[in-house]
């Protein structure tokens, strides 16, 4: 009789587990199967440009994948590259490659492919819509890229480079196929990388597919196929997301904080936000009156109430700054930002006396945030003696007049292409600067150009952050720029989704699936 009970009891308890275990497989199968459906997301850029970009698509659609990436704290950390040494004069790098990595085309991941790669980059500077593709940018004195085995590679420069590991991080080490390209190293197709999406289709200023590369060597993207759409005028995405035309948008400055506030108010909605590379400023025409004299730089900057234009217009996504270095690489300290009106009328009436002075403020058209901060910044501009006249311009025309200094103010933003802070000194602060000359700023000052090459060849990196510390302090000072503000990363995703999650630099896109 006991024998018969615990048989009964064990049999009920197994159809118990069968069943649990049985809705399980079918709750998992469910959102398998609800995972096959395709995810359109949109943008306002064509995030893969194509053939004629030197990149082909952006890093943020996880299409190819570079020998070192960055960390949540902007540190350098492998992924191509799996291990690295440096030399005690820190001329030679020498890199471990992860093995068994296919490319999409199913051609292998080697020391050859790094060579080609390099060989790329050292052919011509290659233009594009993300970062110019310039190996003088990314390796400064680079001399050798060598073979030791299959999947060891060696680096040698002619200078120091302690710091290589932050500019090589993602566009600067973007790894292809080499059957990607033309005997010009230009694509031939739709570029081949390593990463968990591999490109289907792709159709200019429309849209780019994106399958699931289940050959994948690391963790699978979670979705199979994405369909990334481009949308350029933001009231038009916002409408779609609304419509659910779109689920999701990707990329920096996809939406504004206003239209995003105004979605989520619908609880089909959220909000992801994180630090974003991008820093907005204003750049001052330093080559002639008035803002040659430091003086009328040191005004604009302190007449300006950054936290108003933060809080106002940007609705808190936005973090004041007075530093030209953006906050997210290592190697930003944090500077005062003042706002103090009466100073700035004291610095403008050295230079102005009881003059006052007209000036051009250049905004890009169709920005309505720009527009409204020029408004605003030329109300407390007024205060101090400037009388401004603000005019609307693509951004095309605006970096030509600019660069022909038919400008007085304009506005301006720089991304990061890597986290190595010497790039943004040597853009904006260096004497031969390319972003001091194309944006006419006048800056030519020895004393910065000697810490600049000091910082160069430094090997001691505690020592070089004290350099960027100075320059960082120095800029705040002289004001090449007028920084206004870090800006935010900031999605807006529909719940029908999962796994949304902003970056430093776009979406965790392979994380994203349909929610269960």
């Amino acid at each position: 009789m006991k024998m018969r009970k615990c048989f009964k009891r064990l049999t009920a308890l197994m159809l118990t587990m069968a069943l649990v275990f049985s809705m399980n497989t079918f709750v998992s199968c469910t959102h398998a199967a609800e995972n096959e459906k395709e995810i359109v997301l949109g943008d306002y850029r064509n995030i893969a440009p194509g053939v004629e970009d030197a990149y082909y698509c952006s890093v943020i659609i996880y299409v190819w994948e570079p020998l070192i990436t960055m960390d949540a704290d902007g540190q350098p950390v492998g992924k191509l590259a799996k291990d690295w040494t440096m030399s005690e004069d820190g001329k030679t790098w020498t890199f471990k490659l992860q093995e068994g990595i296919t490319f999409h085309d199913g051609e292998p991941f080697n020391a050859d492919a790094v060579l080609f790669n390099f060989d790329r980059m050292r052919y011509e500077i290659k233009t594009s819509g993300f970062y110019n593709l310039n190996v003088d940018s990314f390796y400064p004195n680079l001399d050798q890229v060598n073979k030791i085995d299959d999947y060891t590679v060696e680096l040698t420069f002619t200078e120091p480079a302690p710091s290589l590991l932050y500019t090589m991080t993602n566009f600067g080490s973007a790894m292809y196929s080499p059957k990607c390209f033309d005997e010009e190293y230009n694509f031939t197709g739709i570029a081949q990388g390593t990463g968990p999406f591999k490109i289907i289709e792709n159709v200019k200023d429309e849209y780019v597919l994106l399958e699931r590369n289940e050959n994948y060597w690391g963790e699978k993207a979670k979705a199979k196929t994405i369909r990334i759409k481009t949308i350029p005028d933001v009231d038009t995405r916002f409408s779609a997301m609304k419509s659910g035309e779109i689920l999701g948008v990707i990329d920096l400055k996809a939406i504004t904080p206003s239209l995003a506030t105004e979605l989520v108010k619908d609880e089909n909605f959220a909000i992801t936000t994180t630090d974003s590379t991008m820093i907005d400023f204003l750049c001052l025409n330093g080559n002639k009156a008035p803002f040659d004299d430091v003086r009328m730089r040191q005004a604009v900057s302190l007449a300006i109430d950054r936290n108003a234009i933060a809080e106002n217009i940007y609705l808190g996504y936005a973090s004041p700054t007075s530093n030209i270095l953006n906050y997210s690489t290592p190697f930003y300290t944090e500077q005062p930002v003042e706002h103090d009106i009466e100073k700035a009328k004291e610095l403008a009436a050295e230079v102005l006396g009881d003059e006052r002075v007209s000036v051009r403020y250049l905004v890009q058209e169709g920005n309505t945030e720009q527009k409204l901060e020029a408004e605003l910044i030329s109300a407390l501009l007024s205060e101090i003696g400037i009388d401004v006249s603000i005019e609307t311009y693509d951004w095309a025309t605006m970096k030509e007049m600019m660069k022909n200094g038919d400008y007085n103010i304009a506005r301006g933003q720089q991304g990061l292409s890597n986290m190595e802070a010497i790039t943004i000194f040597k853009r904006f602060m260096s004497s031969e600067g390319d972003q001091n000359m194309n944006y006419s700023l006048g800056v030519k000052d020895e004393n910065i150009d000697a810490l600049i090459r000091e910082a160069d060849a430094e090997l001691n990196m505690e020592r070089r952050q004290e350099i960027y510390t100075q320059l960082q302090e120095i800029s705040v000072d002289i004001q090449p720029v007028v920084p206004l503000f870090n800006e935010k990363t900031l999605m807006v995703y529909n719940k029908a989704l999962e796994g949304y999650e902003a970056q430093i630099y776009g979406i965790d896109l392979p994380n994203i699936c349909w929610a269960e």
